[in-house]
């Protein structure tokens, strides 16, 4: 069922987990991410980015989410993610995402400002959930072909930035970053604790692909309530399309046989994601 992020958020926040967002781009993954929220009884968060929706996307991608999400018995969230342009968020609007985020992480405070308090306008009169990022998680872009540097998200500025704008929730820059790792990160849970003491909405981890597990969980004790999850997805993707070429050895294989490692390595990974934040069980809440 579809549900907004502020919706499966707040309980999150009360209850002390995290729930998992998924970036998915393919009906297999749509359909993987679904099935195992709805076996592992945990709300889900199916994000989609706007080079995922470019074209037919935003009839294949989000109208498959929105469908499947209805068909399932656990709450869905249907969340457009690091949207940087307004008119890709009315877009958002007009075809029925139930949370979007409007990253002005880059700009300056006041810019930043003024650009997500203009989506708020947009969107909460329908009902949708805000994201917001304050200070900045860098790492590498999709291609790879550009790295940026993380910017400590200052707990000065949280209190103020959530009152300015009416956000529903607020990604943070505490040392995870996006894309594969070079090194092993180190987040800063002195940081995260003093961010959380000032939020009045619940925090977002960006970069959550690759974060060691027991990093993870101390995050999500101190007050993370939503992990965004890409790369480890496609790594598990990979894996199981190499499995695929190994076992298949017809030259006319049946497609349920070709995706079928696929699946099942990704299942593996959305499982490992959900019980380390904890929210297995909570469909109910």
């Amino acid at each position: 069922m579809l549900v907004t992020l502020k919706q499966v958020l707040e309980p999150a926040r009360q209850g002390r987990y995290c729930v998992p967002g998924f970036n998915c781009t393919e009906d297999v993954m749509v359909r993987t991410l679904l099935e195992t929220a709805e076996s592992l009884r945990t709300p889900i968060i199916m994000m989609a980015i706007e080079s995922d929706l470019v074209g037919n996307g935003w009839t294949y991608l989000a109208g498959l989410i929105k469908l499947a999400g209805d068909h399932h018995d656990v709450p869905v969230v249907l969340h457009l993610d690091h949207a940087t342009n307004v008119d890709v968020i009315k877009r958002a609007v007009d075809n029925g995402f139930t949370s979007v985020m409007i990253d002005g992480s880059v700009l300056p405070y006041e810019e930043n400002v003024a650009i997500t308090r203009e989506v708020v306008d947009i969107a909460s009169p329908h009902g949708i959930s805000v994201e917001a990022e304050l200070g900045h998680v860098g790492g590498a872009n999709l291609a790879e072909t550009a790295h940026a540097e993380n910017v400590l998200t200052e707990p000065e500025e949280v209190e103020r930035f959530v009152a300015d704008t009416g956000i529903d929730a607020l990604a943070v820059s505490i040392g995870t970053s996006h894309g594969v790792y070079r090194a092993e990160p180190v987040l800063n849970i002195e940081r995260l604790d003093e961010l959380n003491a000032v939020s009045k909405v619940p925090l977002v981890l960006h970069g959550g692909s690759g974060t060691p597990d027991d990093q993870v969980a101390r995050a999500v004790r101190h007050g993370i309530c939503k992990m965004n999850v890409y790369s480890d997805l496609r790594v598990a993707m990979g894996i199981g399309y190499k499995r695929t070429v190994e076992r298949i050895d017809r030259p006319d294989p049946l497609p349920c046989d070709l995706v079928a490692p696929i699946r099942e390595c990704l299942a593996e990974t959305i499982r490992a994601k959900v019980e380390l934040c904890g929210s297995a069980g909570k469909a109910g809440e």
